[in-house]
């Protein structure tokens, strides 16, 4: 039995394929797929941000770079040299790593540690403009410092999970004396490279931090993304070997034949991604704040074309967490397939969707007219395109609407849209982080407005919970009601690939987030 599912596509000389020591110097050139809104990782919801960013900055605690599938096992000191609870999962104490500076040389203590969460958590002077994570931390009473090298988290009630949420690469510390405003632009990290220069629409290039607190690290001597939006375009530039790694877990299924036939040299791995493609619908607009109408759409989703025709049928269906065997609190596929809309008999759905739709007063002669706002690039435009095609069955007749990857994470943050196609990428395999950030009544990116206060109080109740079969069953009931609920119909997760050159080395590509992997601290090239 397979435990990824991963396919590892390569050709490669015995000499390359034999260990080598580590090597340090070098450049490390990266595709990036769009030019982001910003450079903060705390402001921003998107990959775009994380990937090049995450190694500018640490963690308290990270999951361990090289552990395929991020756990609570897999969690490791970062900043933090240790950690402990109290009895009732309720103070959480983490013991500092002393020496640490940041990028300007101004030295790393408690105080950091206690400034970012208030931030986070909406009691600092200093704002954020979005706060896509405010949800995450709903349950952070306080922050206290002990000395500057000890720190507390407060929390409301029980949350065992907690730590899981800080483990995650959208989960940086940031440091005291450094507005908001400049993490925009001029981040200021401890990671192991520094920002460099970021050009809009052109680059981000970072350096090696000299300073690092890991001595010997990082190998390289920088890290440089060239924005390149046309997929094809960026394929060929990797195929030319202009550059080592393309952007991750950007390559679909069926592409990675195209780049292994122009680059028969270089691995292309597929992975579980934590992204799922989802149909959003503004519940607060007429005619779609009816119910029924919205059912009729989520029952004229036909997944496995989605998943045939995106992924050659390697993508998966599945609720709001990740399916197993990568996730582990996914629905199981038996009890998947009994929700409205998950069967094999998609004719009997549409046929269902079209009865409720007639009764609503629409038809062949009277199609409702829509439009179908998506993010500009190809992951998102692709499904969009299926999904207006899926939606004339039910006499539902839709125009794309593309929207810039600057604007795109702000508009449906202030549900600026009537129906989108989206995609949801999340920051680590957990409960905690999936239902407070985008189900729960208010949430931050709950961009359908869906509230159901039974929900919520299942959602505390998981949480608290620290017998994990226990907490795997309230989950899957969770799960199961917002899919019944239509909630954010869940089209299918994701399974991309991530392609690099035979010289790119110590490289680990997780399959439960694709947020947890790119410190790029022991990352290095052979010569």
């Amino acid at each position: 039995m397979r435990l990824f599912r991963t396919i590892i596509v390569a050709v490669l000389s015995i000499v390359a394929a034999s260990a080598s020591a580590q090597q340090s110097g070098g450049v490390l050139r990266i595709t990036h797929r769009d030019s982001p809104a910003s450079l903060s990782i705390h402001e921003e919801g998107t990959n775009s941000v994380l990937t090049p960013m995450m190694a500018v900055f640490n963690n308290l605690v990270v999951y361990d770079q090289h552990v395929k599938q991020n756990s609570m096992n897999s969690v490791v000191p970062e900043l933090a040299t240790s950690w402990s609870w109290n009895e009732d999962f309720t103070k959480l104490t983490f013991k500092l790593r002393e020496g640490v500076r940041w990028h300007d040389g101004k030295p790393f203590t408690a105080k950091d540690v206690q400034c970012t969460w208030n931030l986070l958590a909406g009691r600092s002077q200093d704002k954020m403009r979005l706060n896509f994570r405010e949800g995450w931390y709903k349950n952070l009473a306080d922050v206290t410092v002990a000395s500057d090298t000890e720190v507390t988290f407060h929390l409301r009630k029980p949350q065992p999970a907690f730590v899981a949420l800080l483990a995650s690469g959208y989960s940086p510390v940031y440091p005291c004396h450094v507005p908001a405003s400049t993490q925009r632009t001029r981040p200021i990290g401890t990671g192991p490279f520094k920002l460099a220069e970021f050009k809009a629409n052109e680059s981000i290039k970072l350096t090696r931090n000299p300073d690092y607190w890991k001595p010997g690290l990082p190998y390289l001597d920088g890290i440089e993304f060239t924005i390149i939006p046309n997929r094809s375009t960026a394929i060929l530039a990797f195929a030319a070997d202009k550059f080592d790694v393309t952007f991750p877990f950007e390559i679909t299924i069926p592409l990675v034949k195209t780049v292994l036939q122009q680059a028969p040299n270089a691995t292309c791995e597929i992975a579980a991604s934590n992204v799922s493609t989802n149909l959003m619908v503004n519940r607060e607009v007429a005619p779609f704040d009816n119910a029924d109408i919205r059912r009729a759409m989520a029952l004229a989703l036909d997944r496995k074309s989605f998943i045939d025709i995106l992924s050659e049928g390697q993508n998966d269906p599945g609720g709001a967490m990740l399916p197993p065997p990568e996730g582990v609190w996914g629905l199981p596929p038996d009890l998947l397939r009994t929700l409205p809309g998950y069967g094999s008999d998609v004719e009997q759905n549409r046929a269902e969707a079209q009865r409720i739709m007639r009764g609503l007063g629409y038809g062949p002669e009277k199609r409702l007219r829509i439009k179908v706002s998506t993010r500009n690039i190809p992951t998102y435009r692709d499904p969009a395109v299926i999904l207006i095609d899926q939606l004339k069955h039910v006499y539902i007749d839709g125009d794309l609407d593309v929207v810039e990857t600057a604007v795109w994470h702000p508009r449906i943050a202030r549900k600026d849209f009537v129906i989108a196609l989206n995609l949801t990428g999340s920051g680590v395999d957990d409960p905690d982080q999936q239902f407070y950030e985008s189900y729960v009544c208010g949430a931050q990116r709950n961009y359908t407005s869906y509230c159901n206060p039974e929900i919520d109080a299942l959602v505390d109740r998981q949480s608290a919970e620290s017998d994990q079969a226990k907490r795997k069953l309230i989950v899957w009931e969770i799960d199961r009601k917002l899919q019944e609920d239509g909630a954010r119909p869940i089209i299918m997760h994701a399974r991309t690939a991530t392609c690099w050159q035979p010289r790119v080395k110590n490289m680990t590509i997780m399959v439960t987030s694709i947020y947890n992997g790119w410190r790029f601290e022991d990352t290095w090239l052979a010569k």
